[in-house]
């Protein structure tokens, strides 16, 4: 089992402090999910993390090992931001093995979800299809764990479904902390949810919480 350890993560811009003293852990085997509105730092906070942006102070450990650079993450750390990741003009069956193994590359090849979409390029995608491509080749990559943003976005209910699902499976070896809007998928796929207000990350014991911080309607 590898864990991944944050912790004293802080970020301001201005007199604005959008991150203050993040503390989180995920262990290979669980899911974590991060709610939070918009503008409330999630991005950020997956971004420090990843290690494609500094946070005024950070600590940030995988298993006993300290990562400092973003090139410390490599094959333990992957991440998908909510903005298109692959090059537009390149086959989907020239991409996947760019971020998979022989193995999982051969796994996605005769996915039924996958296998219709191998010869056409990103550009020729809609953004359903991309981001399906894109998050199953993320959660099917090296890394030990995972970091989502708002993975279902563009995706049908059943798209979703499946997605979910494979994510669940896939859990069982790598850890996942997914950020999203969407509190009814939260609930349904993590181990442990975390509502981020105000800059502070606080952990989400029932949906009472979520109501007196005005995230869910008090009627639910």
């Amino acid at each position: 089992m590898s864990k991944l350890h944050i912790d004293s993560i802080t970020k301001s811009y201005g007199s604005k402090k959008i991150l203050q003293d993040i503390y989180l852990t995920c262990e290979t085997g669980q899911i974590v999910a991060i709610l939070g509105g918009i503008g409330s730092g999630k991005s950020m906070l997956l971004q420090i993390i990843f290690g494609t942006m500094k946070g005024d102070s950070q600590f940030i450990k995988f298993n006993d090992e300290i990562l400092t650079k973003q090139s410390d993450r490599r094959n333990k750390i992957a991440y998908l931001p909510q903005s298109p990741i692959f090059p537009k003009d390149i086959r989907i069956k020239n991409l996947i093995p760019l971020f998979c193994n022989p193995e999982n590359t051969r796994k996605l090849y005769q996915s039924d979800l996958i296998r219709p979409l191998l010869n056409r390029t990103t550009r020729n995608l809609s953004g359903g299809e991309r981001k399906l491509v894109e998050v199953l080749t993320v959660i099917h990559s090296e890394a030990e764990f995972i970091l989502l943003e708002q993975p279902y976005s563009g995706l049908s209910p059943i798209l979703t479904e499946k997605v979910m699902k494979m994510i669940k499976e896939i859990s069982q070896e790598k850890g996942f902390i997914i950020s999203d809007f969407m509190t009814e998928f939260a609930l349904e796929l993590s181990d442990e949810i975390y509502l981020l207000h105000d800059g502070i990350l606080k952990q989400i014991k029932d949906l009472t919480e979520l109501q007196q911080h005005y995230y869910l309607p008090k009627s639910i």
